[in-house]
C-alpha cells in the first residue's frame, strides 16, 4: 500500500525527534507538491537536525515554487543559529539556481569566520550560474584557506564565465599541487585559447597527477 499524508502528517508534528526526522525522510515517497507544503514547518523546527534535513531537501521540492523556496532559504541563511543548517541553504540556493539569493551569499561568506561555511558559499556558486559571482570567487581565491581556494577555483570552472579565466592563469606556478590540479580542470571546462596555452604549460608540471590531466584535457 502506498504512502499517503495522513501517515506522514503525525510523524511532522510529533513531539519525539525521532519522528519528525522519520517524517522528514517519507517525504521523498510523496508527491512533490504535497511534500513541499508539509515540509515547510520543518524549515524552522526546534530541532536543529530536523531543520537540516528539512532544509536539505528543499531541493528538489523547493521547484514547486521558487518563491517560496527562495523565502525560506534565506532566512535560514541569515537566522539559523547553525552553522550546518547555513551551509545546507547555501547549497540547496545553488541546486535550484536562485540568483536572486546571490547578494545574500555574498553578506554571509564575509560576515563569517567559519571556513566550513565559507566553502559551503564558495562550492555552490558554480552550480548557482550568477555571473556576478565572479567577484566574490575572486575574493576567495585570496583565502588563508586552501580548501577554499580549491573550491573556488573549481567553481569558476563549473561558473563558465570567460571573465573567469585571467583570474586563473595567476595560478599556473601556486604552490600547492592541489590547486593545480583543480585548475586544469577548470581550464578545461573554460576552454579558449588562453586556457589551451596555459594548459601546455601544466603538461610539464613537477606533480605527475597535475601533468597527466593537463595532457587529458588538451587531448
Amino acid at each position: 500500500m502506498s504512502l499517503t499524508p495522513a501517515d506522514v502528517q503525525p510523524l511532522l508534528i510529533s513531539d519525539n525527534l525521532g519522528d519528525r526526522l522519520k517524517g522528514v525522510n517519507l517525504l521523498r515517497q510523496l508527491d512533490p507538491t504535497i511534500a513541499f507544503d508539509l515540509i515547510q514547518p520543518l524549515v524552522t523546527d526546534t530541532n536543529e537536525r530536523v531543520r537540516y534535513a528539512a532544509v536539505s531537501q528543499l531541493d528538489p521540492l523547493g521547484k514547486q515554487d521558487p518563491n517560496k523556496a527562495l523565502s525560506l532559504l534565506r532566512d535560514r541563511i541569515q537566522n539559523d543559529p547553525e552553522t550546518d543548517v547555513k551551509a545546507a541553504a547555501a547549497d540547496v540556493i545553488g541546486g535550484l539556481q536562485l540568483t536572486e539569493a546571490y547578494e545574500d551569499l555574498k553578506q554571509l561568506y564575509h560576515q563569517t569566520s567559519d571556513w566550513l561555511l565559507q566553502l559551503s558559499i564558495i562550492a555552490t556558486l558554480g552550480e548557482l550560474g550568477e555571473p556576478k559571482a565572479i567577484e566574490l570567487l575572486e575574493d576567495a581565491l585570496k583565502s588563508d584557506n586552501g580548501l577554499v581556494r580549491i573550491s573556488a577555483v573549481s567553481a569558476l570552472g563549473e561558473l563558465g564565465n570567460q571573465e573567469g579565466i585571467k583570474l586563473l592563469l595567476d595560478l599556473v606556478k601556486d604552490e600547492d599541487w592541489q590547486v593545480r590540479y583543480r585548475l586544469v580542470q577548470a581550464l578545461g571546462k573554460l576552454g579558449g585559447d588562453q586556457a589551451q596555452e596555459a594548459l601546455k604549460i601544466l603538461t610539464e608540471d613537477s606533480m605527475e597527477q597535475v601533468a597527466k590531466e593537463a595532457k587529458e584535457n588538451l587531448a
